[in-house]
């Protein structure tokens, strides 16, 4: 058995690496591309699966301006870990957690004249909130609607300074894909909303820092960047989509360094025969002799069930080893067959996402394999998996 000692809490020989110092990278790439315009960094879902706090606390030494989530306990959880940086909630969040806004000192994402009404209500005498106003332009999921920006203005003007405007933005439903007429009719309607408010609520507006852009659109649409961009699934070093990819090629170089290492070891070698199968239902049956190596994790962890019927691989020894038949909830197979003895024993690295020697498993080859987005696969890697962050030894 070759191995060293787990880097885990808990010994288990599944783990997943942070590079934080990509992170620091990416932010300086992201940066170089969109120049003037303020970057926000989108650390909801737990950073992507990445660790919020890990994450946020690099980007903002690395340039940030402040951070985005999409619920107050994430707020709260950056707060208690020692972030002090403006934090954005992306959405208008349920009434009753108004006082935990405040409290967190967070900045509200507002879309109703209710909301603000009981934001005034809610806070202590004395004290003032900054808010992000958000327009529905055709994703059609939260936001205020053109129409309506109207009155919702008008009841932040009758809170006076106790509540500030900072931001106006809308969401982009099609920035991946952007030769779509919708990034033109959003930002078109958009452009339109803000030339009226400025018109009725001059006072108000002024100052209003207004943004558009996720890391699609930072990358590749400069007509969005406007005074900030939210950047989210760049900072980690995966692409935001094949349609963006040589938009973003074709002005430049952009070099992003993948943050996320999903890594394990052999927990178990055994010869097979041609003509015995494997895994649940027997899905594979092998057509020759080979070696299996048991690799300890599975779709409780975030790899997906169907991965190894799609094709999917793992890096053992800088070489591709195919994935056998369904992924079990704890545990998956690979045929080790084609590699020499002295290069696999139980105990060895397995790379499930990352580089290993000159071989990379990406998150997008994932979403590619199994129908999905490279978003949902760093997403889905479960919390039982512990998270190391690392930095980088000379750069």
């Amino acid at each position: 058995m070759r191995s060293e000692p787990s880097p885990v809490a808990s010994g288990r020989w599944a783990w997943v690496e942070i590079d934080l110092d990509a992170v620091a990278h990416n932010i300086a790439e992201i940066a170089s591309r969109v120049q003037a315009s303020e970057i926000w960094a989108v650390v909801k879902a737990d950073g992507y699966g990445h660790g919020a706090a890990a994450v946020a606390a690099v980007a903002l030494e690395s340039g940030a301006h402040g951070v985005c989530v999409a619920l107050i306990s994430e707020a709260e959880h950056l707060r208690a870990a020692g972030i002090t940086a403006p934090i954005l909630l992306l959405s208008q969040q349920p009434p009753e957690l108004i006082p935990r806004i405040i409290a967190a000192d967070a900045i509200a994402t507002v879309d109703t004249v209710e909301f603000v009404d009981l934001l005034l209500a809610a806070l202590p005498e004395g004290a003032a909130l900054k808010i992000h106003i958000k327009v529905d332009t055709g994703m059609q999921r939260v936001g205020v609607a053109p129409h309506r920006l109207p009155e919702l203005l008008d009841a932040v003007d009758r809170a006076g300074t106790r509540v500030k405007i900072d931001a106006v933005f809308t969401h982009l439903a099609t920035a991946d894909d952007l030769d779509n007429e919708g990034v033109i009719s959003q930002t078109a309607v958009f452009d339109a909303v803000l030339e009226t408010a400025r018109n009725s609520h001059r006072d108000l507006m002024n100052g209003a820092k207004i943004h558009i852009a996720n890391s699609a659109a930072a990358l590749a649409s400069p007509a969005t960047r406007a005074d900030m961009v939210r950047v989210g699934i760049a900072m980690y070093g995966i692409s935001p989509g094949p349609r963006v990819d040589p938009l973003v090629a074709s002005t430049g170089d952009l070099d992003l360094w993948p943050v996320m290492r999903l890594v394990a070891r052999i927990s178990h070698l055994k010869p097979v025969v041609a003509g015995s199968a494997i895994s649940y239902g027997w899905r594979h049956r092998f057509v020759t002799d080979t070696t299996v190596a048991t690799v300890p994790i599975g779709y409780a962890d975030g790899v997906p069930r169907s991965l190894g019927m799609s094709g999917g691989a793992v890096l053992i020894a800088g070489t591709r080893c195919r994935i056998l038949g369904v992924v079990t909830m704890d545990q998956l197979m690979v045929d080790v067959g084609h590699l020499r003895a002295d290069q696999v024993a139980v105990g060895d690295e397995v790379v499930l996402l990352g580089s290993q020697g000159s071989e990379a498993v990406t998150a997008t080859e994932w979403a590619d394999l199994t129908g999905t987005i490279a978003y949902e696969v760093v997403c889905g890697i479960s919390p039982r998996v512990e998270r190391v962050n690392r930095r980088r030894v000379g750069g």
